[in-house]
């Protein structure tokens, strides 16, 4: 298991381990036997686990406390035992804060019940807790577990050590019929003693994201939750949650809460972590009653979401479930001599194969439980039906729910132009807000696109004014966990959400029920009217409006104060519905609107303070709130609904205007009614809610809701606390008293007497004369263009002096340099030759960008010795040939290119792996200088590429391996990337098919990216890339160009920090880009950190891009962002413009150096000593504090260009290392003979193959190698079993595999079967993982048994033949043909545009599983389909000997008729989808002879 987890810069020192049992009583009767103790009384002692502080003298202390708190509570301190341990092998990190580890035995004497002992137990521990929180030595006392069932023992240790640090562990007395063993991998916390696992109840794998929001619920209700068992004393065991523990921690103690108040941990962990359980094909029909229990206690306790794997138990039950997504591994088995083992990978443990009875995994929200009294094992359903039939929770709804009924839309306008305009006015609305994203959401239903990024100032620094919302930022998921998909894996999301009263989690009962239920929290005026007039909900508005008649100073603090005051009366007079309303018949020139953020923010903060936020929901009733962000600010802030009373009017003022109407008359829009047009807003918004939760890897409203991810740029102390307390704000900001004069100069534009006839334009999406700055403009442009162009000097300087006095726009404008040194010759500088070594270009993919753009910037860096990037999409193999054709600047071989010269090559140094995995051939793997993973893009973290269909091209179709004109939308990082683990995975998969390249993982600026950066450097990445939130994209939403990630200045110091004083700094390059322009951006990023920098937009500025930010419409004016043939005709670029601009650069950072007195950049990078704050002010505040960034915890140990000289890391020794220097092997390699091999395989031989298909691809190509290697292994295989297979390779496994098998495969053949005599049957047997051939090219595979979730998923070209798969089969598939001869989980075909599905369905469930947005369901009716099928079935059971695909060929005529064939559009005319197809073909012959 080591290979899972992470280990300290030590290399020694592991993130965490431990293993959980029941107590080996017979270990320490033998103990006490030996100090002349009788033996312990088992059913009356408790155990712990302590870890106690280090110094002697606090030891006493805090054993005092322990003492005298069993004492008080009636209980007897047996004794303490010093738990032996060998400390002499503990890593040199963890050595320095190992604890004293002891035990302490008590003996309770006055219970008789296991519940109560238990209870008892957790009541002292909780005092204790209690009584040490304010001591010194506090938080270094810790309770691993205080039981009288079960013991944890753990540390911070890798895998192996465990075992050899307690002896206790080597012991033959140690005995228990469970264990629980966990090795962690820290990315979001430190690593620390106590928070290695299993914790007291679980062991979790994986990450809570809503974990915030949660804290904040179950702090929330504390006040309200009661129980019998606990005899009044539910005070003594506060608090539930612990901000400082890890997220792991504090599931545990929601866990432990509910069972020790008597629920089964089975009931507790459906309750915490539920199921996607709407519209769930199995459930709905055989099991409504367990719909009915995640139906009740949706109202009453939000889930804790985020992918996860948890074991748990409680000494009496032991079991395992999934998350909803499914989105951590699961295997299980049961042997015959009854043990059941559940862990994330096979072959963990030494197997006797024959005696296996049963093999299976753990789908999305299953569950597995063992009865250890009883010895039953109940498999998933078994488990929930029993829980779910222990309460009528199906009559408690009935009874008691309410559902809100639609109300329609209104159907004309009720306020007249003139006061829609006031409104819009005073609540901030400018006319790109209401054209560009109101009117683009009423007409299309859907978000509106944009391109490039955000170039503007972060509104803190911005002249213009701006709405609070735009203060905040969206945090999304990278490497800790994933973000989900909402276009394709929208089934396990939903934007529910009930309002009233939450009741007491403790006990169920039917009035807990009585809420009202809303099917989305985007209200009309019709549905808040029904809410308003709901008598139970007793209703009370409260209007959001702040009086200045006696000056601005201080009124909205006293407003915000006395809002608070009248919510908090209304909820203890008993109502369970607070509207905070903005809505006024006259709006008045002294009582401007508070900002609804502030006002819902600052009401929910201070009704969970004051234990009454269960008792009551919050609605927003507001002009302020049109844009998905906004929305999803108030309901992350604490609202559950929202009716944005001034957008819908906008809408229908929209839908009536004369120009609307005239352009649906011409046939120029399509009509829609007025009732459609607010449709179509409200879906856009929900549509727009989903991918915004998706970026966290949220899928429930329900937990998003008062969750707070966000981070804040630009507000002070005395905001964040009053309204956002528990949000990051690094640079401080606004006081209370400054955004209220920034809401006023909005509100007084409605009231002045020359008031425009329209709306203003702040230009803050399209750049304007007059309107907001924005860095990326056409002055700017033109300067550089000249200057690039003409080669001059001074037209460069003319550039520089213009970047020099532009307005603040970014926060390094906020810095200037420093020096302690006399100014040295430029002479004496390093060269600018040396310099721009260290630059790169971004990652901009062919399809974005066209041919000439991508091939002229990366002959440009190979010119220079840079690094230009793939971007994601493949690349064309004529380009890594260096040219030896050219005259007069022009090459046959690249003849769309002018100015060129011999030795010029094409290739880009860095070629990215993203998540849509276009063009990932072994070819282009083994032909890249660095390889990188692109976990997230500056200009829209958390989501995938996007290519619009007319971008699509037969050329980029080809190189991509899809369909021409059809869109692509790569799905967000989750696939193989969806945990830290995985992402080391796939860095040893790249590190194993090319091991001369490094690789790179592109991270996005955003709080909490030290941590992360640790962990990605910890899972042997060599060059952390940090994006700003200002990075250009091809297409994109508006609200993530603008509302998502943060400042890179903040992302580099975090991480470089981090990895400082985690000792992990010199394994790393940092390389970091985002809106670099100039040397001073150069230098300002070396101060902070960076070795390396790149530059994205301006590399294409300066190839002849000329920001008219029409990227997303394939119309670019120069034919720099098109792939139509005329317009990139007009490409105006050479590659030497790149040359000259790069040249410049670095001799302004040579000028900068000598001008400081340093010789080299290595001198300067990571010396924050070297900047200081400038002196000027910014308009709207005198509190920004930038101290963050200007801090230093000093510099790595070795030089930058060390760093960057570095080895390439290594993978360490592998099997295919062994396999390739078998001379048989490399022979056959050599000269295209063939070899027959057989081999033994373990789970710890991960990417078995790749390096072989490395050295094949390398020197033959894709499809270039003629001889045959036939390789057989035996046993189970690692991770990413036979990834990158090159054709020639025909692979065997007889055994099972894990995760990602066939990953990229591009050719050759891949077996796996289980070994002969097994004592299961095959087919209903899990043999292979989840996400199996991952963006495969080519190549055949065929497995007998059944593969896990997302089998397929973005197959390119391969074929497959499988027993059963789990959920998302066939996911986003553009080409290629898979058979499934069993059953399949739920949303096949999801996103499937190419290749062909053939799905047996013998009893007739497949219907409903199927996803019907694109592919069409149809029988096999085409002769040349069903022969395709028949085939395949026959290479099957002859590769296999399968006995279910034998019994099929057996009865074929009987079997034929069960198929179905999944068909997406691209594929309806071929021979395969088309019974009519020979009848086609013939009309079109006589067409073209006539």
């Amino acid at each position: 298991m080591e290979h899972r987890g992470g280990c300290s810069a030590d290399n020694d020192s592991g993130d965490g381990s431990g293993v959980m049992t029941s107590i080996p009583w017979e270990l320490f009767d033998s103990w006490a036997a030996e100090l002349g103790l009788s033996p312990f009384d088992k059913s009356h002692t408790g155990v712990g686990m302590v870890f106690l502080p280090r110094d002697a003298a606090l030891r006493e202390e805090a054993k005092k406390v322990i003492v005298n708190t069993f004492t008080q509570e009636g209980l007897e301190v047996v004794g303490w035992r010093s738990v032996p341990t060998n400390a002499s092998i503990v890593g040199l990190y963890a050595k320095e804060t190992m604890p004293n580890i002891e035990q302490v035995f008590v003996r309770i004497a006055k219970e008789e019940n296991i519940d109560d002992i238990e209870r008892e137990l957790y009541i002292c521990r909780k005092i204790i807790e209690r009584a040490s929180s304010t001591e010194p030595w506090g938080s270094e006392l810790y309770f691993c577990s205080l039981s009288n069932q079960t013991i944890v023992y753990k540390g911070m240790l890798r895998s192996e050590v465990l075992g050899m640090f307690y002896y206790d562990l080597q012991s033959d007395l140690y005995k228990s019929p469970f264990a629980i063993y966990h090795r962690r991998y820290s990315t979001n916390t430190s690593p620390r003693w106590p928070l290695a696992q299993p914790m007291r109840f679980l062991g979790h794998n994986g990450e809570i994201n809503t974990i915030q929001g949660n804290l904040n619920w179950m702090q929330s209700r504390e006040s309200s939750l009661k129980s019998p068992v606990w005899h009044g004393r539910e005070g003594e065991i506060r608090p539930y949650g612990n901000p400082n523990a890890s997220d792991s921690a504090n599931l545990d103690s929601a866990a432990e809460l509910l069972i020790r108040s008597g629920r089964s941990p089975q009931e507790a962990l459906m309750i915490l972590v539920p199921e996607a359980y709407k519209n769930h094909p199995t459930l709905s029909i055989k099991y409504p009653e367990v719909v009915d229990f995640y139906d009740y206690y949706k109202g009453q306790m939000e889930a804790w979401d985020g992918p996860a794997l948890l074991l748990f138990s409680d000494g009496k039950t032991v079991g395992a479930c999934l998350d909803r997504n499914g989105l951590r591994p699961a295997r299980y088995w049961r042997t015959a001599d009854n043990v059941v083992y559940v862990a994330s990978e096979v072959g963990v443990l030494p197997m006797d194969e024959s005696k296996v009875i049963m093999k299976g995994r753990l789908g999305p929200g299953m569950m597995i439980a063992v009865d250890l009294p009883s010895g039953q094992v109940f498999e998933n359903t078994e488990v929930k039906k029993q829980v779910a039939l222990s309460n009528p929770y199906e009559k408690w709804l009935k009874e008691n729910l309410r559902s809100l009924k639609p109300a329609n839309f209104l159907s004309s306008a009720v306020l007249d132009n003139e006061t829609i305009l006031r409104r819009q006015q005073a609540f901030g609305y400018s006319s790109e807000d209401v054209q560009m994203v109101i009117e683009t959401m009423a007409a299309q239903g859907k978000e509106p696109t944009f391109c490039m990024g955000d170039d503007i100032p972060l509104a803190v620094i911005s002249q213009k004014a701006h709405m609070l919302y735009d203060y905040f930022k969206q945090r999304f998921a990278q490497v800790t966990n994933p973000a989900i998909d909402p276009l394709r894996e929208g089934l396990v999301m939903s934007l529910e959400v009930n309002l009233g009263k939450r009741g007491n989690i403790l006990e169920a009962g039917p009035e807990n029920a009585s809420q009202v239920f809303l099917s989305s929290p985007v209200l009309n005026e019709g549905e808040l009217e029904a809410l308003l007039s709901d008598p139970v909900l007793k209703p009370k508005v409260l209007p959001a409006f702040f009086n200045i008649r006696k000056g601005v100073e201080g009124s909205l603090q006293k407003t915000l104060h006395r809002l608070c005051e009248a919510a908090d009366e209304a909820v203890r007079n008993g109502s369970q519905l607070l509207v905070l309303s903005d809505r006024s018949d006259e709006l008045e020139p002294t009582r401007p609107a508070i900002p609804i953020l502030l006002a819902v923010g600052a009401v929910h903060q201070h009704l969970i303070q004051n234990g009454l936020r269960m008792s009551a929901s919050i609605v927003a009733d507001s002009a302020q709130c049109f844009s998905t962000h906004q929305f999803a600010c108030l309901i992350g802030y604490g609202a559950s609904a929202v009716c944005p009373y001034l957008a819908l009017e906008t809408c229908r003022q929209w839908r009536l205007s004369n120009k609307t109407v005239n352009l649906m008359r011409n046939g120029k829009m399509p009509t829609v009614t007025i009732e459609q047009a607010q449709k179509n807003f409200s879906k856009a918004i929900q549509s727009g809610l989903l991918k915004i939760l998706s970026k966290m890897g949220i899928s429930l409203l329900s937990s998003y809701c008062g969750a707070q991810i966000f981070e804040i740029y630009g507000l002070g102390k005395d905001v964040v606390d009053t309204a956002f307390c528990g949000s990051v704000s690094k640079i401080g900001g606004l006081t209370l008293d400054e955004l209220a004069r920034e809401t006023l100069s909005f509100w007084v534009k409605a009231f002045s007497q020359d008031t425009a006839k329209r709306l203003e334009n702040y230009g803050f999406i399209q750049f304007r004369p007059g309107g907001e700055y924005h860095g990326n403009n056409p002055e700017m442009t033109k300067l550089l263009h000249k200057a690039v162009r003409e080669r001059s000097e001074s037209a460069y300087a003319v550039y520089q002096q213009h970047l020099a006095n532009r307005p603040i726009n970014v926060l390094r404008d906020l810095l200037e340099f420093t020096s302690d040194r006399a100014p040295i010759p430029v002479g004496k500088v390093e060269s600018a030759t040396s310099i721009v070594e260290r630059f790169c270009t971004g990652g901009m993919s062919l399809g974005a960008i066209s041919r000439e753009t991508h091939e002229a910037i990366a002959i440009a860096m190979n010119r220079i010795g840079g690094k230009s990037n793939s971007g994601e999409g493949g690349e064309d193999p004529i380009r890594w040939r260096p040219l030896t054709d050219v005259v007069d600047g022009y090459s046959p071989t690249l003849p769309h290119l002018k100015g060129l010269q011999n030795g010029d090559t094409a290739t880009s140094a860095i070629k990215q792996v993203a998540s849509g995995r276009f063009g990932v051939t072994p070819t282009f793997l083994v032909n890249a200088d660095q390889l990188e993973i692109k976990i997230a893009q500056g200009a829209k973290p958390g989501e995938g590429g996007q290519l619009p269909g007319k971008k699509v091209s037969a050329y980029i179709a080809r190189l991509r391996n899809s369909k021409p004109g059809v869109p692509l939308i790569s799905p967000p990082p989750h696939h193989d990337i969806y945990s830290i683990e995985d992402l080391a995975q796939l860095i040893f998969d790249l590190h194993q098919v090319n091991p001369k390249a490094k690789v790179s993982v592109k991270l996005v600026a955003e709080a909490g990216i030290g941590t992360v950066a640790s962990g990605v450097a910890k899972g042997n990445a060599d060059v952390i890339q940090i994006s700003g939130h200002d990075g250009g994209t091809g297409a994109s939403p508006i609200s993530s160009i603008k509302h998502a990630g943060g400042p890179w200045e903040l992302g580099l110091t975090e991480s470089h920090k981090t990895l400082i004083e985690n000792g992990l700094r010199e394994r790393v390059i940092l390389r970091v880009d985002g809106g670099f322009k100039s040397g001073v951006d150069v230098l300002m990023a070396a101060a902070m950190g960076a070795d390396e920098y790149g530059f994205g937009s301006l590399a294409m500025i300066a190839t002849g891009c000329i920001m008219a930010r029409i990227c997303h419409t394939n119309n670019c004016p120069v034919g720099v962002a098109s792939q139509r043939e005329e317009l990139r005709a007009r490409f105006p670029g050479v590659p030497g413009d790149l040359v000259n601009f790069f040249l410049y650069v670095a001799e302004e950072v040579r000028g900068l150096l000598a001008q400081l007195g340093y010789e080299k950049l290595d001198d300067v990078i990571g010396r924050t000593d070297l900047l200081k704050p400038k002196d000027i002010s910014v308009m709207k505040t005198q509190h920004l504090d930038l101290s963050y960034v200007l801090s230093n915890v000093g510099l790595p140990k070795i030089s930058s260009s060390a760093i960057r000289k570095q080895d390439v890391h290594t993978n360490g020794p592998v099997l295919d290392d062994t396999l390739l220097s078998d001379p048989e092997i490399s022979n056959a390699i050599e000269n295209e003979k063939v070899v027959d091999k057989t081999v033994k395989i373990y789970n710890v031989d991960r990417a078995v193959c790749g390096r072989i298909a490395g050295v094949i691809a390398k020197k033959y190509g894709d499809t270039g190698f003629a001889g045959q290697l036939s390789i057989t292994f035996l046993g189970s295989a690692g991770q990413s079993f036979a990834c990158f297979l090159t054709p020639g390779m025909n692979i065997r496994l007889v055994g099972e595999a894990n995760d990602y098998v066939g990953k990229g495969m591009a050719g050759g053949e891949l077996v796996v079967t289980p070994v002969e005599n097994v004592g299961f049957r095959p087919e209903d047997a899990t043999i292979v993982g989840n996400t199996c051939l991952y963006g495969a090219t080519g190549g055949q595979i065929f497995v007998r048994g059944k593969a896990g979730e997302r089998f397929a998923v973005r197959n390119s070209l391969a074929q497959a033949v499988v027993e059963g798969t789990g959920d998302h089969c066939c996911e986003y598939m553009t080409g290629g043909c898979v058979v499934v001869l069993g059953k399949v989980g739920r949303n096949v075909a999801a996103g499937m545009t190419g290749g062909l599905a053939y799905l047996l369905d013998e009893d007739d469930t497949l219907f409903p599983k199927v996803n019907k947005e694109i592919v069409k369901i149809q029988r096999v009716t085409a002769p040349v389909g069903q022969m395709q099928l028949k085939n395949l079935i026959e290479a099957h059971v002859e590769k296999t000997g399968s006995t279910k695909g034998a019994a099929i060929l057996k009865e074929w005529d009987t079997y034929l008729p069960l198929f179905w064939q999944l068909v997406p559009p691209s594929e309806e005319d071929t021979p395969e989808a088309s019974a009519v197809y020979e009848q086609k073909a013939a009309d079109q012959v006589t067409l073209q002879s006539a």
